[in-house]
Parts: C-alpha cells; sequence; structure tokens
C-alpha cells in the first residue's frame, strides 16, 4: 500500500469497521482514510472511535484513490448509482458483495475505473480473516497488489480467477458457520454425554484450535492427521464409522453446492 493513497470505506457494518481497524492498525494514516456512514449515531461512534472523517454523502468517494465497497449485495445497485458519476478512469473499487461480478460493477461505473472482487471472510475480526481477490478488466499488477495490501491488513490473501470466486463464496467465506455448526453439535453432544456445558464448550474449541494449528504448521494432508488419531477398531474409528453412514462428507458436498448456487444467484 502506498501512504499517500487515500481510501474511501462506503459501508461500516462489522466488515466494514473491521478493515477500517486493520488499516489503522497496520499503519495507515487517519488523516488519509474517509468513511461513508449515513446513521448519524454510528457515524459520531466511528469518527470518535478511530479519529477518522465520517461523511454521509457517498460521492465523497470521488476524492479518494481506492473506494472498499463494504455493502450488501442488494443494496450494490444503489451505492452504484449514487457514486458511479462522481469516479473517474484510473480509481479503483475494491467489492466485499458476495456474489456481484466486476462485470456488473463495470457496467455501472465509468470506462476505465479498476474493480477487484474480494470474498472475505469473518475471522478478519481477528486478524486471521481468509480473502481471495479477483480482478476486473481494467485492473493491473498495481490495483491487485494495493487490493492485496488492504485485505492483508486483517489476514491472508490468495488471487483466484473471477470465475472461482463462488466457490471461494462456499468454502471459505461462508466456511466459519460450517466450523461454528460443527463445534455447537460436538458441544451439545459432550452434553448429552454427561459433561457440564462449560467443560465440554471448552473441550471442543481447544481441540478445534489445536488441531487447526497443527493443519496449518505440519502442512500435512488432513487425511494423514485423521489416521494419526484413529487407531484400528479404537473409538476413533467408531466414530468415524458413524460419520461415514450418516453421510457427513456427502452433507458438506451437497452444503458446499447450495452455498456456491446462491452466490451465483445473487450476482445475477
Amino acid at each position: 500500500m502506498t501512504e499517500s493513497r487515500r481510501t474511501a470505506v462506503i459501508g461500516a457494518g462489522v466488515m466494514g469497521e473491521t478493515l477500517l481497524s486493520g488499516l489503522i492498525r497496520s499503519g495507515r494514516a487517519v488523516d488519509r482514510l474517509v468513511v461513508v456512514e449515513k446513521r448519524v449515531e454510528r457515524a459520531a461512534e466511528l469518527s470518535e472511535k478511530y479519529g477518522v472523517s465520517v461523511v454521509a454523502d457517498a460521492s465523497a468517494a470521488a476524492e479518494a484513490d481506492t473506494v472498499l465497497l463494504v455493502v450488501k449485495p442488494q443494496d450494490m445497485s444503489d451505492v452504484l448509482a449514487e457514486i458511479g458519476p462522481a469516479l473517474r478512469p484510473g480509481q479503483l473499487l475494491v467489492s466485499l458483495a458476495a456474489g456481484i461480478t466486476t462485470g456488473f460493477i463495470e457496467s455501472k461505473v465509468p470506462e476505465g475505473v479498476a474493480v477487484v472482487r474480494v470474498m472475505p471472510n469473518t475471522p478478519a475480526l481477528i486478524d486471521q480473516g481468509m480473502a481471495a481477490i479477483s480482478p476486473g478488466t481494467h485492473c493491473d499488477e498495481g490495483h491487485l497488489a494495493e487490493a492485496e495490501g488492504l485485505m492483508s491488513s486483517v489476514g491472508k490473501v490468495v488471487r483466484v480467477p473471477e470465475k472461482q470466486q463462488d466457490a471461494v463464496t462456499a468454502i471459505s467465506g461462508s466456511g466459519p458457520a460450517y466450523v461454528f455448526f460443527v463445534v455447537e453439535a460436538m458441544i451439545e453432544a459432550g452434553v448429552h454425554l454427561g459433561l457440564p456445558r462449560t467443560v465440554a464448550h471448552e473441550l471442543a474449541v481447544q481441540t478445534l484450535v489445536g488441531s487447526a494449528l497443527m493443519l496449518r504448521e505440519t502442512g500435512e494432508h488432513p487425511a494423514v492427521l485423521r489416521e494419526q488419531v484413529t487407531s484400528p477398531g479404537g473409538t476413533t474409528a467408531a466414530a468415524l464409522r458413524e460419520l461415514e453412514v450418516h453421510g457427513v462428507r456427502a452433507a458438506f458436498l451437497a452444503a458446499l453446492e447450495a452455498a456456491r448456487d446462491r452466490s451465483q444467484e445473487l450476482g445475477s
């Protein structure tokens, strides 16, 4: 990221504030940031908390070099209609709206505006996010590097062709919810098996954290790590057999296909 670049954040919900906070922590000067937020109380809260300029008029984005669009997919058309006339060729729009294609955004803004599509996820809240970025028609390496720098302030970033973004949405964008769902089920099972809820919660959460770190630190395939835990005829083997009998693997495939299909629908 270039320190002199001015960045506007449109949309100050959870993810918008997460990015704002991450940018400031990573060294971006607050006088190079502007937030667009129409709710008066929320604007005052952000201004006091971060010391940034907060405005209600989205056309203020015209003065920025980079514009982060952190809005809901269903709000994207209205936001683009508001800011589009004020944009100029060479500006960078970074969209974090699920399912919205670079082509759609490019059709609503002046020719030559660079667009990068991003799929983030909620662990960005603790600087452990996973974001995938894809370039639009007018994007060059500098634009991609800028988007990469913005998102790396709250986690890891990979570059993917845009045609893979719906699959990314299914795996990492929605992925935290699947993990929380599984941990919730483990906690409930622990209570059913006679454990106090607090103990079941600690056991499940730390098991998840430790297992995730093993995957990352060892670089081993998950099947290898799973086999290390699974003794022939043992307790783990008995549990895994039940998961296979109940079609958990197939259920995950169907779930991710449904998420991918919904992402495609949002884009259309």
